[in-house]
């Protein structure tokens, strides 16, 4: 058995005919149902029957393609790898990042960063915290940034940021002229929520529970940035990432802090024993300034006093400490 035949047989599963197979590997038809035959002979099994013209895998044939499929997650990472090296080098740098640090804040880092003048090529990828987790796994990004949703088994990792939640609505918005937001008051209104299995929801509604507050969602949506969207167009009130929220003030959301503690965490991910290169850690500390002058903006649209600040500069220092020296 060859590798190749391992590539015929899953050329064969993916396209469902023979034909399509061997147009897609760029062999003839023969030749693509001799590897099959090859490996049904090694293996002493059937890997397909032939149903009115048509091949249909056996079910010895699903299951060997589970296997296969994990092999070549790894092999396509290698041939990812040749091509990014053949075309840019070492100077490609590779983020995934979960949407609330992904729309708005890692392009500020972006821009700050220059990466024309170090002749470096960044790849940002957008995506679910879960997305992130698996590109980190398979070695397709450099780093990650994702949210404490899910088991952290098999990456390094740190806390990057962790902020309490902000209020956000329109300015036309009952409590808009308010110092600060008291929940007691949100089942009147209507509110803008994050989805019900978001983390950050569930933590909030434990707090609400033990006051004995229920909340009557007018719109669940998965995304901070969507949250801010509804509110800055009237639809609501919510409580959203103070970072996302941040993006939106110039355009005239009003933001305002709430009387529980709503905490929206950030997590820094990497692939366990690949150390990062030069580049990287450079980014990473152009992420902790980026940071820290969003938490000054941050406070001076809060309207915190210099003790606030004081507190808050303080608990930001302590959570982008990173250990990820190597």
């Amino acid at each position: 058995m060859g590798i190749r035949d391992i590539e015929v047989f899953r050329a064969v599963m993916n396209a469902g005919a023979t034909s399509k197979a061997s147009a897609l590997l760029g062999i003839s038809q023969p030749a693509v149902s001799q590897a099959i035959r090859r490996l049904e002979e090694m293996a002493n099994f059937k890997l397909f029957e032939r149903v009115r013209s048509r091949l249909v895998p056996t079910q010895e044939a699903i299951a060997l393609m589970r296997d296969v499929d994990r092999y070549f997650v790894g092999y396509e990472v290698i041939e990812h790898r040749i091509r990014s090296l053949r075309s840019y080098g070492l100077g490609r740098m590779a983020i995934a990042c979960f949407p609330a640090l992904g729309t708005g804040f890692l392009p500020r880092v972006i821009a700050a960063f220059d990466a024309p003048s170090k002749d470096l090529q960044i790849s940002l990828q957008v995506m679910s915290s879960r997305e992130v987790h698996e590109k980190v796994s398979a070695g397709q990004v450099d780093f990650g940034l994702m949210s404490d949703e899910m088991s952290m088994a098999g990456l390094e990792h740190s806390e990057f940021v962790r902020l309490p939640g902000v209020a956000v609505m329109n300015a036309s918005h009952p409590l808009a002229r308010r110092s600060s937001i008291n929940v007691n008051e949100l089942p009147e209104l209507p509110f803008l929520a994050l989805n019900p299995e978001d983390s950050t929801r569930l933590r909030l509604e434990a707090q609400l529970t033990a006051r004995a507050i229920q909340l009557k969602p007018v719109v669940e949506t998965p995304y901070s940035h969507t949250v801010c969207e509804l509110a800055l167009a009237g639809v609501g009130i919510g409580i959203a990432h103070p970072i996302v929220a941040l993006d939106f003030v110039k355009r005239g959301l009003v933001v305002k802090p709430i009387d529980v503690e709503v905490m929206f965490t950030g997590l820094l991910v990497f692939r366990a024993g690949t150390p990062l290169a030069e580049n990287a850690k450079k980014f990473l500390r152009q992420m902790r300034m980026q940071l820290r002058s969003d938490q000054d903006e941050l406070d001076r649209a809060l309207g915190n006093d210099g003790q606030d600040k004081h507190a808050a500069q303080q608990a930001a220092a302590r959570t982008v400490r990173r250990s990820h020296t190597k």
